[in-house]
């Protein structure tokens, strides 16, 4: 008998973040504020059975995700016969998971690695400092920044939501969001963010300001005492080395008392591959295609 899977919404939250805080690893694409900015785009359901959270898309199919919660105190050969009779292939399945499945079920799980789905984790002292040669490219584009642009910092409050969506909107004018799918969805979704902020716990983000004018964004979502993940980051690049005045201002400004910031997967991109590759990733949190056969 399947889970009885129902529309993410707003009062399942206090039950999912209960199971998501007692999960073994932390995948940005699960965690609440990914599932609420993207469901308007992916339209999730959950259910929440045998002490996890099952989840699955329903846009513009039927694919269901790796579960949350507990990981390691649940009987998964008598759970997946109970909740998938039928053969299954799940999706974004964190490594840990995947490779715990497999040594549980005896055969019954393949696992397949998902590159694309990867996501690369940083060391927040390592992006403050910008130590070595290896990151001699992204401090001299900083230091262009800061010697050029008589700028300042401040977090992200409730009072300056709509100037922070006014420098989405000019972002999107100059990506032309409305002729890409994957950017118009994204926009949508910084709306969706943005728009409920006070609503939603764990944001807080910041941004430059040069001449009274907003130049870059952060939004970014406290894990737990030592992680972060980065949502969303944008920047005017008319101000030369904007991306990583943000990105290194950012942490040493808000972050500093974390250890690790999670800056998501590159989607296949190979842009975007090289790069968060560019500033060297402490490691990436491998995802899978688990393919569960009964």
């Amino acid at each position: 008998m399947y889970p009885d899977f129902l529309s993410l919404d707003l009062e399942g939250r206090k039950k999912y973040l209960a199971l998501w805080n007692h999960c073994p690893e932390h995948a940005s694409d699960y965690s609440y504020i990914n599932l609420f900015a993207w469901n308007a785009e992916r339209g999730y359901e959950w259910a929440f059975d045998g002490g996890l959270c099952w989840l699955t898309t329903t846009t513009p199919e039927r694919v269901p995700w790796a579960p949350v919660g507990p990981w390691f105190s649940v009987d998964w050969p008598d759970l997946l016969e109970r909740c998938f009779p039928e053969s299954t292939i799940f999706q974004r399945v964190p490594e840990t998971l995947a490779l715990y499945l497999k040594e549980q079920l005896n055969g019954k799980v393949r696992i397949k690695e998902d590159p694309s789905e990867g996501e690369y984790i940083y060391s927040i002292p390592e992006l403050i400092e910008l130590p070595g040669k290896q990151f001699h490219k992204k401090k001299n584009l900083l230091n262009q920044f800061l010697r050029e642009y008589e700028h300042s910092y401040i977090e992200i409050t409730q009072g300056i939501i709509e100037e922070i969506l006014r420098v989405q909107h000019d972002w999107c004018l100059w990506k032309n969001c409305d002729g890409s799918s994957g950017l118009k969805a994204e926009n949508e979704a910084i709306a969706r963010v943005l728009g409920s902020w006070k609503g939603l716990g764990g944001l807080f983000g910041g941004a430059l300001i040069v001449k009274d004018r907003i130049v870059a964004y952060t939004i970014a979502e406290e894990v737990d005492p030592e992680n972060i993940i980065i949502h969303f980051e944008k920047g005017l690049t008319e101000y030369k080395g904007v991306y990583q005045a943000i990105n290194q201002i950012f942490l040493e400004k808000s972050c500093s008392s974390f250890k690790w910031v999670n800056r998501e997967q590159d989607m296949g991109n190979e842009g975007l591959r090289k790069a968060k590759l560019s500033y060297n990733p402490t490691r990436i949190l491998k995802k899978y295609q688990v393919f569960w056969a009964p």
